[in-house]
């Protein structure tokens, strides 16, 4: 087999959440791009149909999966059709990721009782009940979306480093856990990206000295960069690779 067929995801199937924009459309793209079959998932339907038939257009397979992955009875329906209509699931990528910027003296406890259930706990309930599948044909991959905010920190800003560092937990534990079974799990870690979500940011001209200054590639990077990463862990090129945390953020976060 030559390094390019070991790419190939043909015949596999695939969850991404939060896959209907931003960096996950552009993971899920990938995935489709290589062969897999992939489930799109998010809250808002219309967004999803946009997705699902812009992938569709360039010849790949999707279909829309609508639940929020913070709602566990949302969750345990997803995955009960998705054993129903499939009898399997290969890949899964825990994607989703609510952001809110506050001191943590200004948070009230419900606020990081739900970025902690929507950022981490909801993934850890997703990456069992996936597992569960993938064990039935010893083999699986479990590729968690972190940050470089799980990394390095902003002022103003510790509930949403403090459940992305967890999610770094969770890889490495379901790493050594699952990996018997032929599941690997990993994490990316995006650095500064131009999604829809930080456009105005990336706008802004006055930023640029310090991205130029911090990012030693000296710019935002670019959605569809992101894609490779998810395609190399997801795929069998990337089969020895268990427990790891792949950068992608331009050198930003070695930057002294």
């Amino acid at each position: 087999m030559s390094i390019f067929q070991r790419f190939s995801l043909r015949g596999r199937i695939a969850l991404v959440t939060g896959g209907g924009r931003g960096l996950g459309f552009e993971m899920a793209r990938a995935l489709a791009d290589a062969g897999a079959h992939v489930l799109v998932n998010g809250r808002t339907a219309a967004t999803l149909d946009e997705a699902v038939e812009a992938i569709r257009a360039s010849g790949g397979s999707a279909e829309a999966a609508a639940f929020d992955v913070a709602d566990r009875d949302a969750q345990r329906t997803a995955m009960i059709d998705i054993e129903k209509n499939h009898d399997r699931l290969d890949i899964l990528i825990n994607n989703v990721g609510a952001r809110d910027r506050r001191p943590l003296a200004d948070f009230e406890d419900e606020a990081i009782l739900h970025l902690l259930q929507t950022d981490l706990a909801a993934a850890m309930t997703l990456s069992r009940d996936a597992a569960r599948l993938m064990k039935r044909h010893n083999h699986g991959r479990l590729i968690s979306v972190t940050s470089i905010s799980g990394h390095v920190a902003l002022p103003g800003d510790c509930v949403y480093p403090a459940a992305k560092q967890g999610l770094t937990g969770l890889m490495r534990g379901m790493a050594v856990e699952f990996g018997p079974h032929g599941i690997t799990s990993n994490a990316i870690a995006p650095g500064w990206f131009a999604t829809e979500t930080n456009a105005a940011m990336a706008a802004k001209e006055e930023l640029m000295p310090f991205v130029r200054q911090r990012i030693p590639v000296q710019r935002w990077g670019r959605p569809d960069e992101i894609a490779g990463a998810a395609l190399f862990l997801a795929s069998d090129a990337g089969s020895f690779v268990n427990g790891h945390v792949l950068t992608v953020d331009g050198g930003m976060t070695v930057r002294m």
